[in-house]
């Protein structure tokens, strides 16, 4: 990087590859077109790389610039933050919480794991959802303090993060008021007659319910299969199967769906773990928390 290297230079950039095009990055900077294409010519020399080139009436990312981007990303997210976190530092304490969510885990379960974090004053809890590989990334960047799935983090000498079991939780079939009599009737043999929702292989409970099904010589009628398991509920309680969640959510999951539990899957557990990373000092909430009884 040369000597000439202006953050100024690489924010007018970041603007003009997010709006696609040098016109309307300068119409959002309220700047001359002129000025803004100067400034990213100005960061090109600096770096040596071309970063953007013509596509259509816009610009597109060279590889240079997708490189430059990833970087500018970071850079300017973090700066974004920056008003609140001197506004905290100078305000009431706050406690700081992030918290990774792997995408096919039961958000009521998740609710009920938190509730002793939940309890902490001046808590700023921020939570994220994505898939389990990506979270573990950001986990290992320290993007996150603590991510939240239904497996243990794999064996990976380069993957620097631990596995708690926090809870476990017997798995149940629950049914909608359309399809009550008909689930109950010769349980567990009816779900081979009922329209039946599963989680996607996404998860890792679904291997453990296809053994079961297989235990009990079973072939279900599957109609429907999801990753998240908000849409497996929602699709459920609307009346398209009968479908299996964590006995941890029941009262929850009753209460606000209207369904109704129909039998047990007997044998099968759905685990949650709370997953760390190694070389950071773990977040104080978070070491209370996996203390307070959930290890």
């Amino acid at each position: 990087m040369g000597p000439d290297f202006s953050y100024r230079h690489l924010y007018y950039f970041w603007v003009v590859a997010k709006e696609g095009g040098v016109a309307r990055a300068a119409e959002r900077l309220g700047m001359a077109v002129q000025t803004v294409s100067t400034q990213v010519r100005e960061l090109e020399r600096s770096l040596g790389y071309a970063l953007l080139k013509p596509a259509g009436r816009g610009v597109a990312l060279t590889d240079a610039g997708f490189a430059a981007m990833r970087q500018a990303e970071q850079i300017f997210q973090l700066g974004e933050q920056l008003p609140a976190a001197v506004r905290d530092a100078v305000g009431a304490p706050v406690v700081r919480l992030v918290v990774g969510i792997s995408d096919d885990l039961p958000k009521l379960a998740v609710h009920s794991l938190m509730q002793p974090v939940m309890q902490e004053p001046n808590l700023r809890l921020l939570c994220l959802v994505d898939e389990f590989e990506d979270l573990l990334g950001d986990l290992a960047l320290h993007r996150l303090d603590v991510v939240l799935a239904d497996r243990a983090a794999p064996p990976n000498p380069n993957l620097k993060v631990y596995s708690h079991l926090l809870d476990t939780s017997p798995l149940a079939w629950y049914a909608p008021a359309p399809l009550q009599t008909a689930a109950r009737r010769g349980f567990p043999q009816s779900l081979s007659q009922v329209p039946v929702l599963l989680p996607t292989h996404h998860a890792a409970v679904r291997a453990r319910i296809d053994q079961w099904f297989e235990r009990m010589a079973i072939r279900p009628q599957v109609v429907g299969e999801f990753e998240d398991s908000a849409l497996l509920k929602t699709f459920g309680a609307a009346g398209m199967g009968v479908f299996p969640m964590a006995g941890l959510v029941h009262d929850d999951l009753t209460a606000r769906y209207g369904v109704k539990r129909v039998g047990a899957c007997e044998g099968v557990e759905e685990h949650f773990f709370a997953i760390g990373a190694r070389k950071k000092v773990l977040h104080p909430l978070v070491e209370r928390w996996l203390s307070a009884g959930h290890s």
